[in-house]
């Protein structure tokens, strides 16, 4: 069978700062093209430190009606493929065949106009993604009442809210029908009912024989909607094949150090903060012994502020090896008030009481934002860490075919009493 997508030897590269090219005037371009050698090399052939390669000879073959995941961190170059492939952007080097129509959703609302309606923006957007009218007209109905805006379908969109502009976004995409579906981590928005909607739908694209290439951060949704898996790291392709055994080590790469720095790829924020190191160890910050279930595990981490952040409050989320959400909490849900986050360098330190985590391998978020929920810095699935066999089960090894979380349950046997007549 022949592939319906076929990605050779692709590249990306950026260049950092400096006059866009699509801003320059004709002399600009004329003396920037002379000096393109010179700007975007060293004298040893190398690249120099004002260009970044978001992809580095990537490859790799999809065949017709697979539902293919693409996974890894932050700035691992996810987007920038998906890009490539809608053609949004043109790849540095390589070759791209495509053999098919193509719908992505990669932005929520890409293609709205802020002052038409809902009823407005569906042609228009429709007429974007390479629908017909008469297409439009057929699963109109249905694409408002899948996006759940009948009431507003007259309403200019600039009065929607995100989740409105999202379902109603995904609404289109999802029934614009092409032979090969683009979605870039529209599951990480909206409330549950919406995200379990959207899975559904995307079941129902793949029991149709097209083909889809998801990016999301949620590994339990990659692992329930795709056979195949891709993971990208650093712009290189690093493992692919079965969704099983990608996430796994995937999950696994993530969770080989329980102490270590961020990362730039992976925190985001507004730059009033940034996260510099952590480290887990046992409650009694004892790093050489890996805390065990039922016991308490203390995270640190190393902030540097740049200014005096009156009101933090920080939360933290934590998935297991397979992608499934454990606990995600944070101090204004709980009802913590923390001091002040002085100017410099400030050590945080996060107990985790009596953890329930049956052993294996673990990865945890971290974020510090102000009580209405702006983010000053967030690191997303950037802390491994591990929880070790516990004495709870004996000398048994415990894995995650034992379930997810221990707890204490008592049995007991009652005597029943027979009465002779």
């Amino acid at each position: 069978m022949k592939p319906i997508i076929r990605v050779e030897r692709l590249s990306k590269r950026f260049r950092i700062g400096g006059r866009q090219a699509s801003y320059a005037t004709l002399r600009e371009s004329l003396v920037g093209a002379l000096q393109a050698p010179a700007r975007f090399l060293r004298r040893d052939g190398t690249a120099s430190a004002e260009t970044v390669w978001a992809l580095r000879d990537v490859s790799f073959e999809v065949m017709p009606g697979e539902v293919v995941g693409v996974i890894g961190r932050n700035g691992a170059g996810k987007s920038t493929l998906l890009k490539i492939l809608s053609r949004i952007t043109e790849p540095t080097t390589g070759q791209v065949d495509l053999y098919g129509r193509v719908g992505s959703l990669l932005e929520v609302g890409t293609g709205f106009h802020a002052e038409l309606t809902g009823r407005e923006n569906i042609y228009l957007n429709g007429a974007i993604l390479g629908m017909k009218k008469a297409e439009i007209d057929r699963k109109f109905e249905e694409i408002v009442a899948f996006a759940e805006v009948e009431k507003f379908i007259d309403t200019p969109v600039k009065w929607y809210s995100s989740g409105m502009y999202l379902r109603l976004a995904f609404a289109i995409a999802a029934h614009f029908e092409p032979e090969i579906l683009i979605v870039d981590e529209v599951l990480a928005v909206g409330d549950a009912a919406f995200q379990k909607k959207c899975l559904g739908k995307m079941e129902d694209v793949a029991k149709r024989g097209r083909t889809v290439l998801l990016v999301s951060h949620n590994m339990v949704a990659i692992a329930q909607l795709c056979k195949e898996c891709i993971w990208l790291d650093k712009g290189l392709l690093t493992s692919s094949g079965s969704s099983t055994g990608v996430i796994r080590e995937y999950t696994s790469a993530l969770n080989t150090l329980t102490e270590g720095r961020f990362s730039s790829d992976s925190v985001k924020g507004d730059g009033r903060i940034q996260l510099v190191s952590y480290s887990v160890t046992n409650g009694l910050g004892q790093s050489c012994q890996l805390p065990v279930t039922n016991e308490d595990v203390l995270l640190q981490v190393t902030l540097r502020v740049a200014a005096t952040i009156h009101q933090p409050a920080c939360g933290i989320s934590i998935s297991n090896e397979q992608g499934v959400l454990m606990t995600c909490i944070n101090t204004v849900e709980q009802g913590t008030i923390l001091d002040p986050l002085p100017y410099g360098e400030v050590n945080l330190k996060v107990k985790l009481k009596r953890v329930p985590f049956l052993p294996g391998r673990y990865t945890a978020s971290f974020w510090v934002m102000n009580p209405q929920g702006h983010i000053y810095a967030m690191a997303e699935n950037a802390i491994g860490f591990e929880i070790g066999q516990s004495p709870l089960y004996g000398t048994r090894e415990v894995d995650h075919r034992w379930g997810c979380v221990y707890t204490g349950i008592e049995f007991s046997l009652q005597q029943q009493v027979i009465l002779s007549v």
